[in-house]
């Protein structure tokens, strides 16, 4: 086990159990604590396995929304815009409800935050003045 992988096992250690995949549910848990280097590490794995698969663009634009908060985290304004487009293009074939996200709200989050730096004129990170976003998974059924 590598240094990544065990890193990673320890992340989603507390999701281990449940009706998703735990890599998926760990995702989730780093994005909210602002742990969005983790969050990305997290579901990567699970992008691996499954890249070309049903899921495989909507864990891609899940990292990508990730990584566009590290830019955010670092003051890289245009490349977390640029990734905040890809997250919006990949999200964007999903249903509104998807794995028990509401896709739809998460689209309407990054078009909020691809606003926020546009009117910014790219030099303005909304992050320093704005609460991150929070991401909620609906109930099971």
């Amino acid at each position: 086990m590598s240094k990544k992988s065990a890193k990673i096992a320890g992340l989603i250690a507390a999701c281990q159990g449940g009706d998703l995949d735990a890599h998926y549910l760990g995702y989730f848990e780093c994005f909210n604590q602002e742990c969005f280097y983790e969050a990305h590490d997290v579901l990567e794995e699970l992008w691996l396995a499954d890249r070309r698969g049903p899921n495989g663009d909507f864990y891609k634009g899940l990292i990508q929304l990730a990584g566009a908060f590290v830019h955010l985290q670092k003051q890289r304004l245009r490349p977390a815009a640029a990734l905040l487009k890809l997250a919006r293009d990949n999200l964007d074939s999903y249903p509104r409800l998807h794995q028990r996200l509401d896709v739809a709200a998460v689209l309407t989050l990054i078009s909020d935050w691809l606003d926020r730096l546009e009117t910014g004129g790219f030099s303005l990170n909304p992050l320093t003045s704005t609460t991150a976003p929070k991401l909620a998974l609906q109930s099971g059924t």
